[in-house]
């Protein structure tokens, strides 16, 4: 880290939102860019910057700021031309003038502390000088947070979100409930508000710790899939972590509930409590969803004669569900299309999206991620684009996305077709219902064998199970298909049967290793040489090696450094940077692994756009060492990161099941070796199976397949959703 002092002398961009600012200061020496959280920073303020110098890559060398000192003017001139400079809002030149003359180096001290005697001056009432006061105290309410906080390694623009929260009174209100730094807007981790409440003494068995702990395990078991949680069960967890008595917990969740900061619900029997917001959005999904069910335009049908037109146009004989299927998207308003590999979704799909087209119905195609949507693309020949760029995501207050296409800007579209429905969660769901008319049907298709979303919730699954909207599984899986093993393989799995590997003419093999270290050995073999040798593919572009965990000797950490090693070893003439013990290097496959709407990307075509999303995968193209950045190109796109920036990134030579959802690969090779026992069950292996196109390969113990084939047990999620699909559906049946 570095330290540089001097003056605003311009400031040539500010996010309001979020207080990132870019300036020039003026030094003793050179003008220098400085960019970085710089909340209440004014053009002749006076300050000291902690940072580094970095080169953008389009901007070339900046001082990027990590923490700032504001410095107060000390004399009257300095007074002066700071007050002068508009930087507290309601004085301008005459009254700053006014007030120096009149209290000269004592202004600021009595702006701050005795606003009542500038009501004695001529033009400023009393009413003015309080609000002059409330101003100038705004100018250093974050600076007095970051100066609090600063142990904690606190970022600036964390700060500025606790000031926004809690205005000029934030270090009260933080000495008095350290715990308010955990609600929502400001998300502090609970167990750095402990840290803090330790070192304020806060009581351990104050009201306010329970009750921001008891929304922490709630707002914890988010990441779990749960959106609400049995209350019996809750109460013990959230005991054992707060160290308190059952019955205290129990007081305090009814008191969160009585103040709306929970909310609760009967399901079978069983209370369950929830975060609002989920609450909120498993009710409204229930509502549009019925809604949609009970309005639908039943003018708009489908003839025999037509389906038999379209049959002739694509050359091929519909069966009875796929038949069905398709008068079902005409004569519903909801339609949810679920089957296997290789059962013809594609195919109904298209002859849907035809007929469709054939009434000059607005249709629009959608996926959760990005990869899903450029299958569907490849698919079906029509643009499908992400649910977030459908929905004309940006980035809000707090670091959340929103959608500009919602209840008051909605889409324009008759029929929207959502593919890889599996995989969305309660939260974006939600705001795709707000963003459709109520005349808009609604397509959802997907593999409800497959793993659910990563988000909150069990949307797909909770739709099924209510069992109120016409729903076609299909499972025929046709002769083509059935030629490749690894389709009927993965329909093995579902229904509890024995596999087939290593038939003549086969593309799936399993390979036993019994030692795990043998099992990587193969592995690396596999990738680097047997399949590139025999097949002539490229080892990065079209084979992907698919983990149950991230752990142990077969998990992504460990292989992901092993084939590194082999694939892209260390050498002179590649770059390289560290991030926590993790090279990056050049010629690198890595993996975005959360969404960021923010960070820019150019296209080959010139054009430049924001937003990179959990899950793409691309390739290192440049490390800069001097600038500390590296761009990765991820298809028609590059983006570049900086080194704060690596905490996005991972290697992708390996990955998780879970991280490979709506992709699909050429070759893929799944090392099953010491498997956790919660990751061995039927839906992980049927989804990592399934990602494979041409050939699937697993290395390892064949005991561990047929445990996860024989255990059917789906991943527990506790959702709302169906409940609230039940009873709307009673409320409207008459």
């Amino acid at each position: 880290m570095e330290v540089i002092s001097g003056i605003i002398e311009k400031i040539t961009f500010r996010n309001e939102v979020n207080a990132y600012t870019v300036a020039l200061l003026k030094t003793k020496d050179n003008p220098i860019v400085v960019v970085g959280t710089l909340p209440f920073i004014n053009e002749g303020d006076s300050v000291e910057l902690e940072g580094e110098y970095t080169v953008h890559a389009t901007y070339g060398e900046q001082f990027k700021v990590q923490s700032f000192t504001q410095k107060t003017p000390e004399n009257s001139a300095a007074i002066l031309r700071y007050l002068s400079s508009g930087a507290i809002k309601g004085v301008g030149p005459t009254t700053a003038t006014r007030l120096v003359e009149k209290f000269g180096a004592d202004t600021l001290d009595i702006i701050q502390n005795h606003p009542e005697d500038m009501a004695n001056l001529k033009g400023i009432s009393l009413n003015k000088a309080m609000q002059i006061h409330e101003e100038y105290k705004k100018q250093y309410g974050v600076r007095d947070i970051m100066l609090m906080l600063s142990k904690y390694n606190i970022a600036p623009d964390k700060c500025v979100s606790i000031y926004r929260k809690f205005g000029a009174n934030a270090i009260e209100i933080i000495k008095a409930n350290p715990y308010a730094l955990c609600e929502e807007g400001i998300d502090f981790s609970f167990d750095l508000v402990e840290e803090i409440a330790a070192d304020y003494q806060f009581d351990m068995n104050s009201e306010l710790r329970v009750s921001a702990g008891i929304e922490y395990v709630l707002r914890k078991n988010l990441y779990n899939g749960h959106t609400c949680l049995p209350r019996d069960k809750f109460v013990g967890v959230a005991s054992k972590l707060l160290s308190a008595k059952d019955y205290v917990v129990e007081e305090c969740c009814q008191r969160l509930i009585d103040c709306f900061r929970l909310s609760s619900e009967i399901i079978d029997g069983r209370e369950f409590l929830s975060i609002p917001e989920y609450h909120s959005a498993e009710e409204h999904i229930a509502a549009r969803l019925c809604s949609v069910k009970r309005f639908m335009n039943a003018a708009v049908t489908v003839d025999e004669l037509e389906i038999q037109n379209v049959e002739n146009h694509l050359g091929i004989k519909f069966e009875d569900l796929q038949r069905r299927a398709i008068f079902e998207a005409f004569e519903s308003g909801i339609l949810v299309l679920t089957g296997g590999p290789g059962t013809g979704k594609t195919t109904t799909l298209n002859a849907i999206i035809k007929l469709f087209e054939n009434r000059n119905l607005n249709i629009e195609l959608a996926a959760p991620t990005g990869r899903a949507a450029k299958r569907m693309t490849e698919l079906t020949g029509k643009d499908a684009k992400t649910i977030h760029r459908m929905l004309e995501v940006e980035w809000g207050e707090n670091d959340k996305p929103f959608f500009n296409r919602n209840e008051k800007n909605p889409l324009e579209c008759d029929v929207i077709i959502v593919d890889e429905s599996s995989m969305i969660d309660t939260l974006l769901f939600d705001n795709l219902l707000k963003a459709l008319r109520l005349s808009c049907r609604i397509i959802l298709v997907g593999d409800s064998d497959q793993l659910p979303s990563i988000g909150a919730g069990n949307v797909l699954s909770d739709i099924l199970a209510a069992d109120i909207f016409p729903s076609i599984r299909l499972r025929k899986v046709f002769r083509q298909a059935s030629k490749s093993m690894i389709i009927n393989n993965a329909h093995a799995i579902i229904n509890g049967e024995k596999a087939q590997f290593n038939t003549p003419d086969t593309d799936c093999f399993f390979m036993k290793r019994a030692d795990k270290y043998q099992a990587v050995d193969t592995v690396v073999s596999l990738i680097t040489e047997r399949l590139p040798n025999t097949y002539g593919v490229n080892p990065l572009t079209n084979i992907q090696v698919l983990c149950p965990s991230r752990m142990m000797e077969t998990g992504t950490l460990n292989l992901n450094n092993v084939l590194q090693a082999n694939l892209n070893p260390n050498s002179r003439d590649k770059h390289q940077m560290a991030y926590k013990g993790v090279y990056f290097r050049e010629g690198d496959k890595v993996m975005q692994i959360k969404n960021n709407y923010d960070i820019m990307f150019k296209k080959d075509n010139g054009e430049y756009g924001s937003g990179v999303f959990n899950g793409d995968v691309g390739y290192i193209t440049e490390i800069d060492i001097r600038a500390n950045m590296l761009k990765v190109r991820f298809d028609d796109r590059v983006v570049t990161y900086f080194s704060e920036d690596l905490s996005q990134l991972e290697l992708a030579y390996a990955i998780t099941v879970h991280k490979s959802q709506g992709s699909e690969y050429d070759y893929v090779i799944i090392p099953l070796c010491e498997v956790p026992s919660r990751l061995v069950y039927r839906n992980l292996l049927y989804t990592a199976v399934t990602r494979a196109k041409k050939m699937l390969i697993l290395v390892g113990d064949e005991g561990i397949w047929q445990a996860m084939v024989k255990n059917d047990k789906k991943t527990l999620r506790y959702t709302a959703l169906q409940k609230f699909l039940k009873d709307n559906a009673r409320e409207t049946t008459f």
